[in-house]
């Protein structure tokens, strides 16, 4: 070949990668915001009733009495809406009525046994003994439902139902058609919930709080669902300490950048004393300790924060609750004299101050 060739065919391989990438990349950002947590653009979404147990409708007759017994017990102990398990069953096995290989013994070309079709690792790291005959048996559907269900809620079901499933089979065909079976079975107005990070049942503001501590909580609520990235400062994506930075910047207040500044900035509040807008310090990252605490959120109330945890947390950035092992203590900014006396200069300055 040429050099003017291989130039020529160098060029067009460099283009190809990158139509290929400009094409890839998106699909790839947008799948990971789906399975992670995503954008807040469409709002909050209500999950109070994600694990709500619906009726049967008439096309749940057709499912094996002690399946549907089964389905309907699980779905109960774990939270799981009793059809989707047996949307499962049916796009699996047809509840245990298919005799293809590994359905009641050995395993499918993919190394999955069982009704609920798990492979071997799977089932041993969530396996139930759900009939308490002392065996874990993936074989038998007493063992394999309560299994799968158990399997669903650690994959962030009932909340984020669309993931939990397709982290049971990574087809999103594969998860359309098991819901497409879970609204045949349902009985009612059965609706699959697909949480986006942003929970309706946290969006109010702690009423006990003033007027400057519930704009702070209200400016880094209002970043919910937004990615994390260590290092990033917004308004795109946060890391703990500059979601912390900001929120407060937004009511005219500066403290630093770092947690590792900020734990020592504010007054030190004993624990069971915390108040909205105090800040909870963590013994989490590398290179912390007790004393020197890497992660931080904000109080807003109840036992819980809003805090931009980690970059593949679902969600990266929400409210989680904070009393957890690894917490350090509580300071309060709001506290030191300075920014006291910048509260009064703010007050000061509005109608009427």
């Amino acid at each position: 070949m040429t050099p003017k060739r291989v130039l020529a065919a160098s060029a067009l391989a460099a283009a190809a990668a990158l139509f290929v990438g400009l094409i890839f990349v998106p699909i790839l950002f947008g799948a990971s915001q789906f399975m992670f947590g995503g954008s807040v653009n469409g709002g909050c979404v209500d999950t109070s009733g994600a694990g709500a147990q619906p009726a049967e409708a008439g096309d749940a007759k057709s499912i094996p009495a002690n399946y549907l017994d089964l389905y309907k017990k699980a779905g109960k102990d774990y939270g799981i809406p009793w059809n989707v398990l047996a949307g499962i069953g049916e796009v699996e096995t047809g509840h245990g009525t298919s005799n293809a290989q590994g359905v009641h013994s050995g395993e499918n070309y993919a190394g999955a046994g069982g009704p609920m079709q798990f492979l071997a690792p799977t089932f041993k790291s969530f396996a139930v003994d759900g009939n308490k005959d002392g065996k874990k048996d993936r074989y038998d559907p007493a063992d394999a439902i309560p299994t799968a269900a158990a399997y669903l809620k650690h994959n962030g079901a009932p909340a984020r139902m669309k993931t939990a499933i397709f982290q049971y089979n990574h087809s999103w065909d594969y998860v359309n058609m098991v819901l497409s079976w879970a609204k045949r079975y349902g009985g009612g107005d059965f609706k699959v919930v697909q949480s986006n990070g942003v929970d309706c049942q946290d969006d109010a503001l702690p009423a006990n709080a003033s007027a400057l501590v519930q704009k702070i909580i209200a400016f880094a609520l209002a970043q919910r669902g937004k990615p994390y990235v260590f290092g990033a400062t917004g308004p795109d994506a946060w890391d703990c300490s500059s979601l912390i930075q900001a929120a407060y910047r937004a009511a005219g207040l500066g403290i630093p950048r770092t947690t590792f500044e900020q734990w020592p900035f504010g007054v030190k509040v004993p624990k069971g004393k915390e108040q909205p807008g105090d800040l909870v310090f963590f013994n989490s990252g590398p290179g912390t300790s007790a004393d020197s605490p890497g992660h931080v959120g904000m109080v807003i109330g109840k036992g819980k924060m809003i805090v931009a945890s980690c970059t593949l947390c679902v969600p990266a950035i929400g409210v989680k609750p904070y009393k957890r092992a690894d917490w350090v203590g509580v300071t309060r900014p709001l506290a030191r004299p300075d920014l006291k006396k910048k509260v009064a200069e703010l007050a000061a300055q509005q109608p009427g101050g």
